[in-house]
């Protein structure tokens, strides 16, 4: 009798054994089709359910399988993502990482940034209408288009600027990058509206959109990331530089138009002859520094005049620009020389006061160079006859893009500060006659060239 009820036991143990075994493969064919078989991250937690990486993987996936799908030339605009993308963090996740992993996109953060040129996509309502079926919750930020903006038409047509996707918590933010004249990128703010849903989105966490931005036009890979096929900056250090400096700021349509009204620009053929030798000049000046990797910012009078009147003073006559001394190199005189300009003159050494004068087309183009000490900032000059020095004395700044007659240049950002700073509370009144030893607000004695130094240090050609 006992050996009956023992054989039936062993029966109903191994039944359960079976069903218990059914079960465990069923669950791995299900967990293999909705996981491993999808390439990319596919670890569970201890709890059975998605990581935070897994999730943040999907949302990403997502998106850029519907952006595939309506032909959207999207890429990857993500610093904390794109900073990843070294060639000893792709061999450290080859040896440490035996399976699919999100090791570049998921990066903790609560928002991962896409861009597109906005001109490789034309308005598609089915394309935003499609994400949303596909459970994501939309955002669509708009603003005045810059390149409409002018001296006779300051309204300018709203364009979409940002587009924010949210699905399981995430933010997709797609930055659409608009090309302007002087042939670089531009991609506006984040300005919310009155109605605006203030929660739908981390904005202050937000990479682009704290202001108004410019980039270089980045060549573009597609390449295969976290098992996910997407674009990449072909090189990632360069556009990461570019997206850290990117802040622009607009020309002041509106008040330059009012300074106009007061005082009307000279539209003479000379005046009309100098400003379009300018903008040669300029674009000389920065392909030519840009070449050695040096930085330079409009300066003194030509940077007045985009400030105050969105272009330049025409009776200046010449173009200043400012260099910090820490970005010197002996590289520029021979990059200038072999861009057809020449040589006018060379003041003070590169420990004090340095000053470079070149020529091109009957316009003078003068660099100063700027030392910093302790709080403020400033650049020296030299009377050549007499070997006076002097010394311009300025607040310390940080440097902005800005748009000069259609070419990329830099600007201090605190504008005011600065053009305040050169030439005193009065900046907007034009002056006919002007001394650069003392005329300036903010000019002071700085001694005297030896006389024993000057074969040296005073060099005009």
């Amino acid at each position: 009798m006992r050996r009956g009820v023992t054989s039936c036991s062993r029966s109903v143990v191994l039944s359960l054994l079976c069903v218990i075994s059914c079960v465990y493969l069923l669950f791995q064919v299900f967990y293999f089709r909705v996981y491993v078989s999808t390439p990319g991250p596919h670890i569970l937690s201890r709890t059975g359910h998605l990581t935070a990486s897994d999730v943040q993987w999907q949302t990403v996936r997502s998106f850029l399988l519907l952006a595939q799908r309506y032909e959207l030339a999207v890429f990857l605009a993500d610093p904390a993502a794109l900073s990843l993308l070294t060639q000893d963090a792709l061999l450290q996740r080859d040896q440490l990482v035996s399976e699919p992993h999100c090791s570049f996109l998921c990066t903790g953060q609560p928002i991962t940034a896409f861009a597109l040129i906005a001109s490789q996509w034309k308005y598609d309502p089915a394309f935003l209408l499609a994400v949303e079926q596909e459970g994501f919750s939309v955002m669509e930020i708009r603003g005045a288009d810059p390149r409409l903006a002018g001296m006779d038409d300051l309204s300018g047509e709203e364009i979409p600027l940002h587009f924010l996707f949210r699905l399981k918590g995430y933010i997709i933010q797609l930055v659409l990058l608009y090309e302007r004249s002087g042939n670089y990128l531009w991609f506006g703010s984040v300005r919310l509206r009155g109605n605006a849903d203030r929660s739908f989105a981390p904005f202050k966490r937000l990479d682009y959109g704290r202001h108004d931005g410019a980039l270089d036009r980045p060549a573009l890979v597609l390449t295969v990331i976290d098992g996910l096929s997407l674009r990449v900056p072909r090189n990632v250090s360069s556009f990461l530089s570019d997206q850290r400096h990117a802040h622009f700021l607009e020309c002041r349509y509106r008040d330059a138009r009012n300074f106009l009204q007061r005082f009307p620009d000279d539209v003479s053929p000379v005046a009309v002859g100098f400003r379009g030798k300018v903008k040669s000049l300029l674009r000389v000046a920065s392909q030519t520094l840009r070449r050695i990797n040096v930085p330079f910012w409009i300066s003194s009078g030509t940077c007045l005049g985009w400030f105050r009147q969105c272009s330049v003073i025409s009776y200046s006559r010449d173009v200043d620009i400012g260099v910090f001394v820490s970005d010197y190199s002996d590289d520029i005189i021979p990059a200038f020389r072999d861009a057809g300009l020449s040589l006018k003159h060379r003041f003070g050494k590169v420990e004090d006061s340095l000053e470079l004068s070149f020529l091109l087309d009957e316009v003078k183009l003068d660099i100063f160079f700027f030392y910093e000490n302790g709080d403020v900032m400033w650049n020296g000059g030299t009377q050549a006859r007499s070997g006076r020095k002097y010394k311009y004395i300025f607040p310390l700044f940080s440097l902005c893009w800005a748009d000069l007659l259609e070419v990329k240049v830099r600007v201090p950002c605190q504008t005011l500060d600065y053009v305040t700073a050169n030439y005193g509370s009065s900046w907007s009144v034009p002056l006919a006659t002007w001394d650069w030893k003392t005329s300036p607000s903010n000019v002071q004695d700085n001694g005297v060239w030896p006389v024993s130094e000057w074969a040296e240090l005073i060099q005009v050609y």
